[in-house]
């Protein structure tokens, strides 16, 4: 194993760069592994740029990174179900009390939850990193390392479906056809929505999503008015849609999701934007319309995992560029310009294979 750690590493806003950190060594309930795929989250470019998320502030040196897939290199002692050699996806949440939240198995709402490239939390854009062996995920064969680190995005669309209600028959509206909009929409189909509308400014995402399944595409501008726009998803339909889920955080946006979401039905708040937003909260609340957030994800890599392998779903198709390691900056700078679908870095040297 070599002993120079190349990660990506935000000092502070505006400041990234590619240093040498220690190989890791695991603990007794941990893996280490050499990192192979690591894509690239819009939340790893806004902390570049803005220094915070949110209440998550950087405040130290961060290593960026948690879409991943990599090979276990060494075991600890505690650890039963990996071996060396293994292919596995990480789970990047890893909750570290076992409070009320874990307890009731919706983990992700601790508060005091690790998670990887969240200040104060190093993320795993290197090559070697130490991880939680049980938030470590084996990959079948005939998954490609790649397809493990887009288990990330993957699974933020499962949890906003699982969340949403998606069933046999559903229709649904997505408003955003970025990353997250495009796997919620094949996990939407993958889960039995019969007809799915997708939204976004532009033309080119709308293409890619109607190649991935979606049955309608419209393209909008920031001048529309949400109420127009509900007419217009409800008249590609032939009826308001039974879900609407929101990915872009714009704030009209979530006034179109809910003009445009049936009596009755559901709204999934995906897209994170301002604090505050001005919404139309009474029109929904008379038509027993459920506003529900989403935070990221729980209990979903399993699922993800076996949809990937039964070949349900095909996600291969969103990574539209990959960089070495070594050319990460160049990297966040594609991501930053909103270039393509996904940007995937590969980690190591000896295998740049998806």
């Amino acid at each position: 194993m070599e002993q120079e750690n190349l990660s990506v590493v935000l000092h502070a806003q505006g400041d990234l760069r590619l240093e040498h950190r220690p190989v890791p060594e695991p603990g007794p309930n941990d893996v280490v592994l050499q990192m192979h795929s690591v894509g690239i989250c819009g939340s790893d470019v806004h902390y570049w740029q803005h220094g915070r998320i949110g209440d998550f502030v950087l405040t130290k040196p961060m290593v960026l990174g948690h879409e991943a897939s990599g090979r276990v290199v060494k075991v600890g002692s505690a650890v039963r179900h990996l071996d060396v050699g293994d292919r596995v996806a990480i789970e990047p949440g890893v909750p570290r009390d076992m409070d009320e939240f874990v307890k009731g198995g919706r983990y992700n709402l601790s508060p005091t939850i690790f998670f990887c490239a969240t200040p104060p939390d190093n993320g795993n854009l290197c090559r070697y990193y130490k991880h939680n062996a049980n938030y470590c995920y084996k990959l079948p064969d005939n998954v490609t390392f790649e397809e493990g680190a887009l288990i990330e995005p993957l699974s933020v669309g499962i949890h906003a479906c699982r969340r949403a209600g998606v069933t046999l028959g559903s229709t649904v509206l997505i408003c955003g056809a970025g990353p997250i909009g495009l796997v919620c929409l094949l996990v939407a189909k993958a889960m039995g929505a019969s007809q799915a509308v997708i939204t976004d400014l532009t033309a080119e995402r709308l293409t890619m999503a109607k190649d991935l399944g979606a049955d309608f595409q419209l393209t909008v501008k920031k001048s529309d008015r949400p109420q127009d726009l509900a007419k217009s998803v409800e008249d590609m339909l032939g009826g308001q849609p039974h879900i609407t889920i929101e990915c872009t955080g714009a704030e009209s946006c979530i006034q179109t999701a809910i003009y445009a979401t049936r009596s009755g039905g559901v709204v999934v708040l995906v897209g994170l934007g301002a604090d505050m937003a001005s919404v139309p909260l009474i029109n929904a609340a008379v038509r027993e319309v459920d506003i529900r957030g989403v935070f990221r994800y729980c209990n979903t890599w399993p699922m993800a995992i076996s949809m990937l392998a039964s070949g349900s779903v095909n996600i291969k198709p969103l990574v539209t560029h990959r960089f070495p390691l070594e050319q990460a900056v160049q990297a966040f700078e594609t991501t930053r310009q909103c270039l393509g679908i996904k940007v995937m870095l590969k980690c190591d040297q000896s295998d740049q294979n998806p």
